[in-house]
């Protein structure tokens, strides 16, 4: 094996060893590579925000119809001496408000299957001839109600974590949403409230990938400590839309 020959750089020359400049080449490369990604993303970023952006504002739009609608079928039952009646509510908001001591065994049982297995806990669900059976069953321990708009916007953007790999992790981001339920085309917050505020077709899914909401216990306290049913002064039971009300006073 000859002996690596040794180049003295005049004045106006330096050589460079060709290992570093191998090494430079891969590292500018690297870099040019890098920056490319991150133009990249940055663009796909930008196209999927004006698509999160277009789709709010097809719901806002959707929303503002359906009230206006609401109003309009009001009024032409009123002009002909009738009454209007809305169709039944199809999204209900379910809170424990009662410990566990003293319970049977089948309302235990359907209180795990809804997921609230903790005082102030809460949980949105769709409302069916089942669903109404069951809450029924366990109505001593809860209170439940049909929720607007804005509680159930307050509650998802406030109080909203989701259940990544059996943990609680917080909606800090579109893509923690986007990861789990992109596949149902729910990649953003409006979309998932969206989803769950219609009852939509992956309503199920939405539902299930939000952690039941840890709530607080309500301002000045519940009505009465006898645990008596909301008509009669008490707290348990359906309250219809008066469930807004305390959901405010808990989050």
């Amino acid at each position: 094996m000859s002996a690596a020959k040794t180049t003295v750089p005049t004045n106006d020359q330096i050589l460079v060893p060709e290992t570093l400049l191998k090494k430079r080449k891969s590292q500018e490369k690297a870099r040019e590579e890098k920056s490319a990604e991150l133009e990249k993303k940055k663009k796909a970023q930008k196209e999927k925000r004006g698509v999160i952006f277009k789709r709010a504002e097809k719901y806002v739009k959707e929303y503002r119809d359906q009230e206006r609608e609401k109003i309009r079928l009001a009024r032409l039952a009123k002009q002909d001496g009738s009454y209007y009646i809305p169709a039944e509510e199809k999204l209900v908001f379910v809170v424990r408000i009662k410990g566990i001591n003293k319970i049977a065994p089948k309302p235990r049982k359907i209180l795990q299957l809804l997921r609230l297995l903790q005082i102030n806990n809460g949980v949105f669900v769709r409302m069916t001839k089942a669903t109404l059976e069951m809450l029924k069953v366990v109505e001593p321990w809860i209170a439940y109600g049909y929720p607007n708009l804005k509680t159930v916007r307050e509650l998802v953007y406030k109080r909203g974590y989701g259940k990544v790999d059996k943990q609680r992790i917080a909606l800090t981001d579109n893509s923690i949403i986007e990861n789990n339920l992109g596949k149902y085309g729910i990649v953003c917050m409006e979309d998932l409230i969206h989803e769950i505020f219609t009852v939509g077709p992956n309503f199920k899914q939405a539902a299930n990938f939000l952690w039941p909401f840890k709530l607080n216990n309500p301002n000045g306290g519940f009505r009465t400590r006898k645990f008596k049913h909301f008509v009669e002064g008490g707290d348990l039971g359906n309250r219809e839309d008066k469930i807004n009300a305390l959901i405010r006073q808990m989050n």
